[in-house]
Parts: C-alpha cells; structure tokens; sequence
C-alpha cells in the first residue's frame, strides 16, 4: 500500500507536533482510497486528553466532528497521526496495544526537539501489527519509508 500526502498537509502535522513538545500531538487522516492507493486529503488536529506526556488519546468531541467533516466531503478517516517527542517514528508497544482497525493508517511525528526537524513515518495495521507504507508527497514519486516498526 501507498499513501499520498500533501507537503502542506506533512508540514501543519510537523509543526503541530513540535508545538506540542513535550507532550504527543494527535489527530485524524481524512482522505480516499483508489486501489492500492490512499490519499490523505485533509488532517483534523485534536486535543489530546490523555494524561501522561507519552500518550494519546483522542478526544471524542474532536472524533466525531472529524468524522462529520469527513462525510460532509464525501470522504473518510482513513487513519490516525500522533507524535512521539524525543522518541523514534515507530509503532511503540502502547501503539500496538491501543490499535484495532484493520486497514487504518497511522503517521507517527517524532520531532527531537521543539524547534528541530521532524522524522515522519506511515504504517498500516494488519490486524496483528504494523507494516511500514511507502509514503510520497502529492506530485513526487513514492519513496518507501525509511523506519521498520520495533518489535
């Protein structure tokens, strides 16, 4: 699988995820599918109401407004993203605990700093655990993404 992501779109999650910083960002991917092929066509920042710094939870108010705009466009959440500070842009076992959708999509951030770059990374799940995407900017050619998911 592949997915498609604006440069605009990949540079409001980076800044979110270093505004954020110390505390993990969240939020929803909507977006279509064609084949083989999603396409992220708009992200929806939420608020994260989880209480440690190295977690996140949606909320469910920022959930369902998400999901609201997403059908209002004809569209769906196709996926997730969240940021790991300081940390790697891998699935981490409390990533691998909390998923549960078949087929959805998770872009983890992982800025090292608030104002240095961001590594960003796609995965799918299976079911049973992650599988790194190949991952391009709207307009370039596909590039398959650099991080393997940690065991």
């Amino acid at each position: 699988m592949k997915l498609a992501l604006p440069d605009a779109l990949r540079t409001g999650i980076e800044a979110q995820a270093r505004a954020a910083y110390p505390r993990e960002c969240c939020g929803l991917l909507e977006g279509v599918r064609d084949g083989d092929v999603a396409q992220v066509l708009a992200f929806h920042p939420a608020r994260n109401i989880a209480a440690a710094n190295d977690r996140f939870e949606i909320d469910p108010g920022d959930h369902f407004a998400a999901l609201k705009a997403a059908r209002a466009h004809g569209r769906a959440i196709i996926g997730c993203y969240h940021s790991h500070p300081g940390g790697a842009a891998v699935p981490s076992a409390i990533d691998r605990a909390g998923a549960v959708d078949r087929g959805f999509l998770w872009l983890i951030a992982a800025p090292k700093t608030a104002e240095g770059p961001v590594a960003l990374s796609a995965y799918g799940y299976s079911g049973a655990d992650f599988f790194p995407l190949e991952m391009r900017a709207v307009g370039a050619d596909f590039v398959t993404s650099s991080e393997k998911p940690r065991k």
